[in-house]
Formats: structure tokens, sequence, C-alpha cells
């Protein structure tokens, strides 16, 4: 058995020297003397060595291809383990990604991808970027790790939904700068138009001129509100609203609000009861507000807006709006809560829309763990349902 090296005793040594320089002062021979001097140190050194600490052999089984197997199986990454290329492990997810049969294969027959096949054919680690490879839009990276035993390791990383994220930015900045620069547009125009002739311009034409500034103006400002309205449920979305409040009356306050003015009369709003919901209350008159809106803008001039809330079921409330206009088609439907998405687009911005109210509803209602449903008949007009849960109250309330 190993020793290891021992400290040198100084206390020992210190009590062995004393003894001598006794013995010595007694009489006693100094070869003597020097003899014992010796023998203590010799055997302090040796009582202080002691031998190494026995270290505990690793318990369990060694490590096996099965276990390997299922050390990944239940791994949210697709995991391919292959030896000389030819797959002899996938875990659950990478057979659903490829298929059950990729055990035993070829990898490169597999993935068919010509930028995997020039990873894989390098025999390196390494990584790839393959597209398709599941569906025809989905983006993976696949990355390989060599082991010793002519064994690999790959990984397939999904990267579509940060492709998807980046893309819906893109498009989300494209399409608000021209929403910008519209209204600002017709604005710089109109007032270089001024500023031109201004001594000698008609003052109808002026009028006019002015009128169109102030609308366009309007207009902008409404898109800004409503992007940074946007903006801002968004960032809040994953929170819970920690706040009790009575649907009924709020939306009925929030749906008058909407209404004001001439479209007032037209407004048939109903409740059967009080309904209580955790909610932000900005939120949810703004909700209320927009399908309101919505129903007098695309609603036929003259007809009426209805609004309607009922229990659905013992734990739920349903939020109708319903107008009577010219309908959309069904192929617009899915679309309708994508930003700046417009059926008719001349049509909407003659009427003020921004392209956003529909998509601040969509997310409220996701915020709030809610759901959105859009019925529309061409001819007939369309009804907005939000489903909501409601808010148990304690039996002695």
């Amino acid at each position: 058995m190993a020793m290891i090296k021992p400290s040198f005793p100084w206390p020992g040594f210190a009590l062995a020297m004393m003894a001598c320089i006794i013995l010595a002062s007694l009489g006693v021979d100094l070869i003597y003397v020097a003899l014992v001097l010796l023998v203590w140190i010799g055997s302090l050194y040796l009582v202080a060595a002691r031998p190494d600490e026995a270290r505990p052999k690793p318990q369990g089984p060694a490590f096996t291809r099965d276990n390997m197997a299922d050390l990944f199986e239940h791994s949210e990454t697709p995991v391919v383990i292959t030896e000389r290329d030819r797959a002899i492990i996938a875990n659950l997810s990478a057979r659903q990604l490829l298929g059950g049969h990729i055990v035993g294969q070829d990898v490169r027959m597999a993935l068919r991808q010509p930028e995997a096949i020039r990873l894989l054919g390098r025999d390196v680690d390494g990584g790839a970027v393959v597209r398709g490879l599941a569906r025809r839009t989905d983006i993976w990276r696949i990355n390989r790790k060599t082991l010793p035993g002519e064994l690999a390791v790959i990984e397939f990383v999904n990267k579509t939904a940060e492709a998807d994220i980046a893309r819906a930015h893109t498009d989300f900045v494209a399409n608000a700068s021209h929403e910008l620069r519209t209204p600002l547009a017709s604005i710089i125009g109109y007032v270089e138009t001024l500023r031109e002739d201004v001594d000698n311009l008609d003052p109808r034409m002026a009028a006019k001129f002015l009128g169109t500034i102030q609308r366009e103006a309007k207009r902008l400002q409404d898109l800004v509100s409503d992007l940074m309205s946007l903006s801002r449920i968004e960032a809040v979305k994953h929170d819970l609203p920690d706040t009790t409040l009575d649907l009924a009356k709020l939306a009925e306050r929030a749906a008058h609000d909407a209404a004001n003015g001439e479209r007032l009369e037209l407004l048939d709003f109903e409740a059967t009861g009080e309904f209580p919901v955790r909610g932000d209350r900005q939120q949810l008159e703004q909700l209320v507000r927009n399908l309101v809106d919505n129903g007098f803008k695309y609603g036929e001039p003259g007809q009426t807006v209805t609004v309607r809330i009922h229990p659905k079921g013992d734990n739920r409330l349903r939020l109708t709006v319903t107008d009577r206009g010219e309908g959309i088609a069904a192929e617009h439907i899915p679309h309708l809560t994508r930003r700046f998405y417009r059926t008719d687009p001349g049509r909407s911005r003659a009427s003020g829309g921004t392209g956003l109210g529909l998509a601040i509803v969509k997310h409220i209602v996701e915020r709030h763990r809610g759901r959105l449903d859009i019925d529309s008949t061409p001819g007939e007009g369309t009804r907005v349902t939000v489903t909501l849960p409601l808010e148990k109250q304690d039996e002695d309330d």
C-alpha cells in the first residue's frame, strides 16, 4: 500500500531534544544520547506516516449501448447514435421525426439532405443546417460528435420557431413602416402644396387640404396608439391578471363608449346577470370597444350591432358581438387576427381602421386564458365570440 508523505512531528522532536538534554546533564555519554535522539526521531517519523485512503470503487453497471438508449430515450431533442454511419440507437423524438425504420439504416440514406450527407461524409465533429427535413418549411441544425469505437452522436435541433419569429419581426417592421409612411406622405404632400401657394389658395380648397391633413394625422395617431397597446399587451401576456371584475358592467360601459353619438341608438346590449372574471380592466374595456367599433365600421350603415353576455356551462361565459353587414369570405377568417391584415384595404383605411384591432383582441383573450372565434356569412354579417373563464366565488360571499 502506498505511503503518503508525512509532515514532520515538531512537537515530538522538541520533546526528544528536551529528554536528550536531560540525559546529557546527568552525565550520559553523548554518543548514547545521539543514538537515543536518532531512534526517537525515526519512531516519530514512522508513526506520523499513514497509508493512502482507500477510494471507493464506482458501483453500478458499465456504460453500455442499452443504458445509452435509456439515457436519451425521453429527451425532447432528437438524438441518433451511429456506428460506422449506421444508426444503432434512435430516441423517441428521433423516431417520430425520421421514422422508426431509421434504426439499423445508414443514416445518410435516412436524411437524404446534401448538407447532412456532406457533414457525415467528413467523419469529423461539426454541424450543418438543413431545410425540409420533416416538412417543407421546417429548419433543423444537425450537430455531430464523434466518439471512440467508430461511434458518433447526431443531435437534431429544431430552428423553425426561431426562423418564424425572425420572419414575423421582419414582416411586422415592413408592414408598420408601410402603414406609417402612407399617412405621412399625404400630410407632407398637402402641407407642401399649402406652403407653395399660400397667398393665392382658394379658402375652400385650403379647408379641404387641412381636413385631409387632420384626418391623416388622426389616423397616424390611432396607428401609433394601437402599436403601443399591442406592445404593452405582449409584454404581459404570460401574467395572469389578479383583479376580479364584473364583466357585465365593464362591457356595458365600454360598448356605450364605442357607440357614442348617433350610433348609440343602434347598440343592442344584453347581459343576463353578473359575470365575475379575473381580468385587466383596461385591456377588457379595449377588447369590447374594438369589437363594437368593428361592428359599426364594417356593418351596414343604420344596422344594429348586438352585444350579448351569457353563461357557458358552469365555469365560463360567452361574449358575442354581431354585426349585420357584407360578411367575410371563409378564406379570410383564419388570417383576421394577423397584424395589418385587411380583407378590403381600401374600405378599412377609409373607415379609419389600423389593421391591428383584432390582433389586439386576440392577445388580450390569450392573456385572460380565453378563446376567440369568428363566424361570418357573406351577405348576412359577422359574429365574434369571446369565451372567458369565470372566477369562482366563495360560498360564503
